[in-house]
């Protein structure tokens, strides 16, 4: 499977990617998780792409483009794949058209996931994550068992810059801006299926993989 997963930041694509990676056996491939370790590490690719996530904004297609390629060109990649929160922009998307039929690889489907506003701004504004292993937690919905430590490691939990809630708004914004007419362009390929992105996780996940596995 060739699955790219759009929606609004905090729609809860990248639990949904990794379990639909686990499914099929295939890799996860989430662009924002591959630029904040860049950030992390320090790179010259993180450098740049720091000023751009931490006000909100959409990192340049050509670096994003740049990370896909290597990212798909490795042997777990031929196989098929999970793209979460890439593309972004139409641009982007045509620069996938053009890099997968090269291979003869096209994408078998994408899932729009369909939510409020004030939804992802309730689910980012209070997600917490672990400064050592990165597992999320969230301080209602799924708070850790000691406050402050993550349950899995001990390791310290802290809110990234991009889920205060100024920017996770700033977010959607440039999201409705600019990736909202991936959906146009998507519909018209015959490729989109849309789900709603509210309720259990478990009831998002048997809508997903039903929108997949399914009949067109």
């Amino acid at each position: 499977m060739r699955v790219v997963l759009l929606g609004p930041p905090g729609a809860g694509k990248g639990t949904q990617a990794r379990r639909l990676a686990a499914r099929w056996s295939v890799p996860q491939i989430a662009t924002g998780d591959m630029l904040r370790e860049a950030v992390t590490h320090g790179t010259p690719l993180g450098l740049e792409a720091r000023r751009y996530m931490d006000a909100g904004e959409l990192v340049p297609d050509m670096v994003i483009i740049g990370l896909v390629r290597e990212r798909l060109a490795q042997p777990d990649g031929r196989k098929g794949f999970v793209l979460d929160g890439f593309p972004r922009t139409p641009g982007q998307a045509q620069a996938l058209d053009q890099l997968l039929e090269a291979e003869g690889t096209p994408l078998d489907r994408v899932v729009l996931f369909e939510m409020a506003d004030e939804e992802p701004v309730a689910r980012l504004s209070g997600r917490l994550v672990c400064r050592n292993c990165g597992r999320n937690y969230h301080l209602t919905l799924s708070p850790p068992r000691v406050p402050g430590r993550c349950d899995v490691c001990g390791g310290g939990l802290y809110q990234r810059t991009d889920d205060e809630e100024a920017t996770v708004r700033r977010r959607l914004a440039v999201y409705a801006r600019d990736t909202r007419p991936l959906v146009d362009y998507y519909r018209r390929r015959g490729l989109l299926t849309t789900i709603s992105g509210a309720g259990t996780m478990d009831a998002v996940h048997a809508s997903l993989v039903k929108a997949i596995e399914g009949p067109r």
